[in-house]
């Protein structure tokens, strides 16, 4: 997920200048007044080159998602708790102004929340949700909604929504508990609200509805009638 970067290959000077000739003496060098001369052309084009420098970097952090203000801790859904994912499972962005957001993602962790926590927070593991929802409805966040989570397996599915990752086991319909459903609805329609995201099947869908993808979750005991009916009403 990484970008590879080619080095460049630095080769060795060679000195061309030349002994003194045994016949002809010692040959002359450049003038003094041309290396003034020399001297000031170089300071000039450095000079410019700083200036430019310095342009750019008053420039750079206008640029999308570059210095982006990010408070250390601050959550965007009001009551979750900020635990940070690992840089390695994420990219830097500055959403929704560089990538619109227009789908939510639904997860099963397959294991506990203190496992995803534990995997999302391990730069091996290359991937991670914006959130986590456990069964008692705890939300954690991970990953700030500004920027692209390596969640749903699709780069360009990643670039335009928000994972969310639920505590359980595709297999287990006691994975999804009350407390669970209206946690992760609130969250889901604070999400939709956030950026106009309509609250049907096309854009909330489960990880196993992404092209491409080779998971099965939610799974067959995810209640999708009562999980949409739910997104509503929080949205009323």
């Amino acid at each position: 997920m990484g970008e590879n970067q080619s080095g460049t290959r630095t080769g060795e000077s060679r000195d061309d200048t030349r002994a003194e000739g045994s016949r002809g003496g010692a040959r002359r060098g450049p003038s003094r007044r041309a290396l003034i001369v020399g001297g000031v052309a170089t300071a000039v084009i450095a000079g410019t080159a700083a200036l430019e420098r310095e342009r750019l970097e008053r420039l750079w952090w206008k640029l999308p998602g570059a210095q982006r203000p990010r408070v250390a801790g601050a959550v965007d859904f009001r009551g979750a708790q900020w635990l940070a994912a690992s840089p390695a499972n994420y990219r830097r962005a500055d959403r929704p102004d560089d990538y619109r957001i227009d789908m939510v993602v639904v997860h099963v962790t397959q294991g506990s929340r203190s496992s995803a926590v534990k995997a999302f927070q391990d730069p091996a593991h290359q991937a991670a949700a914006h959130y986590i929802v456990g069964g008692d409805g705890h939300i954690t966040q991970m990953i700030r909604e500004l920027d692209v989570a390596f969640h749903a397996g699709n780069r360009e599915v990643n670039e335009r929504s928000v994972g969310i990752e639920h505590e359980g086991f595709v297999e287990r319909a006691s994975s999804f508990t009350d407390a669970m459903y209206a946690a992760s609805a609130r969250l889901t329609a604070g999400v939709c609200t956030r950026y106009g995201i309509p609250v049907d099947r096309e854009h909330i869908v489960g990880h196993s509805e992404v092209p491409g993808a080779d998971h099965t979750d939610p799974g067959r005991y995810w209640d999708w009638d009562r999980y949409m009916r739910l997104v509503r009403q929080a949205m009323a």
